[in-house]
């Protein structure tokens, strides 16, 4: 009986003694401090959650800025691309008269080709035609080059399609070309290639073009009522139209009577004066009664004309029509030699436009159109 006793005291002993020790470590563990860096640890993890969305929202704002500089920078460049320049183009308006008409158009290095295919039909140039014109060269005609020679004669190359038009229109297409390129003062005629091949003449009806078309051919030829074709002298003449409120200027080939270089002159100032005639679309801007009131003199490139006040639009100021000043300019800075224009008035000291501006010096084609190379 002691010895059972003492096994049961002591299994419970041992129990006490255990359950002890399970309640030591329980309370070590309740009372042990944290380790010293448990706190650090999460406040990295707090600094570095904030540092990241710092970061975050640095990053958004550089990528916002450059942004707004990349749209700043691409409008620049936009600006820059889009620069538009004015250019004349020969297009044919609804009386079948080849004229020019000026044309915003982006700038480029590469501007006689760009005016060429702006004058083929369905082309580049179909939005921008104003009311009552049309282009001239055939559809889906192909530009496949230009070469200007020293001698000032461009060469234009185009592809097969060029064939395709009316007989009716060969005459127009060649004007429209030739004025559209000799606007720039260095070239002077324009021979055509078809595909890599020169043409002796126009594939439709034959017009001869092999030593090329220049301005001195006409544009929109008026057939003469001279009597002699020998003295007669054909001269290209600008007179004012329009179309709804579209004002432009037809160039018309006339003949002229006149042996003498003065003589030309005056005849081209009276043709002028009474106007082509058979046109009912040409603005006539001269009075009744204006008249040359002496002789023309040519003087170091600059052509005087004195004129009778009939030519005044308004006598007690002064005032001369600026289109009849435009139409004598731009049609008599065409005849060789003559750079400027001067006029004057019987019993007037000094000539003004319509603004009131006086005309102080001679008058070049420049204030009208200008002139470039290309």
């Amino acid at each position: 009986m002691k010895k059972k006793g003492a096994l049961i005291v002591g299994a419970v002993s041992l129990s006490l003694i255990l359950s002890g020790c399970f309640q030591g470590e329980q309370s070590l563990e309740q009372e042990m401090d944290p380790p010293q860096d448990a706190e650090a640890v999460n406040s990295l993890e707090d600094s570095t959650s904030e540092n990241m969305n710092e970061k975050a929202k640095e990053k958004e704002n550089v990528e916002s800025t450059d942004s707004a500089d990349s749209e700043e920078k691409g409008s620049e460049t936009d600006e820059t691309t889009v620069e538009m320049v004015p250019r004349e183009l020969y297009l044919v308006d609804k009386n079948g008269m080849v004229s020019a008409q000026t044309i915003e158009l982006p700038g480029t290095s590469e501007v006689g080709k760009q005016l060429m295919e702006h004058l083929v039909k369905g082309g580049p140039v179909t939005t921008l035609l104003p009311n009552g014109f049309q282009a001239v060269l055939p559809e889906g005609t192909e530009i496949l080059g230009l070469n200007l020679k020293e001698d000032g004669t461009m060469i234009v190359d185009v592809s097969e399609e060029f064939k395709n038009y009316e007989e009716n229109e060969e005459v127009q297409i060649l004007e429209s070309m030739t004025y559209t390129l000799t606007q720039f003062e260095n070239v002077k005629k324009v021979q055509l290639w078809i595909n890599g091949h020169p043409q002796e003449e126009m594939p439709v009806n034959g017009t001869p073009i092999g030593d090329g078309y220049a301005r001195t051919n006409g544009i929109n030829v008026v057939e003469s009522n001279s009597n002699d074709l020998l003295t007669a002298t054909p001269v290209t003449m600008f007179y004012p139209s329009e179309h709804n409120e579209n004002r432009y200027y037809v160039p018309v080939t006339q003949y002229v009577d006149s042996k003498e270089d003065v003589e030309i002159y005056e005849a081209v100032v009276d043709s002028l004066i009474q106007g082509p005639g058979y046109n009912s679309n040409i603005v006539h801007v001269f009075n009744v009664g204006t008249k040359l009131s002496s002789d023309p003199v040519m003087e170091d490139g600059v052509l005087k004309l004195s004129f009778n006040e009939g030519i005044l639009k308004d006598k007690d100021k002064s005032v001369i029509s600026d289109e009849v000043m435009e139409t004598l300019v731009r049609t008599l800075t065409e005849q060789a030699g003559v750079e400027a224009v001067e006029v004057k008035v019987e019993n007037v000291d000094q000539l003004v436009n319509e603004n009131g501006e006086s005309y102080e010096e001679p008058v070049t084609k420049d204030t009208f159109t200008k002139t470039e190379k290309l």
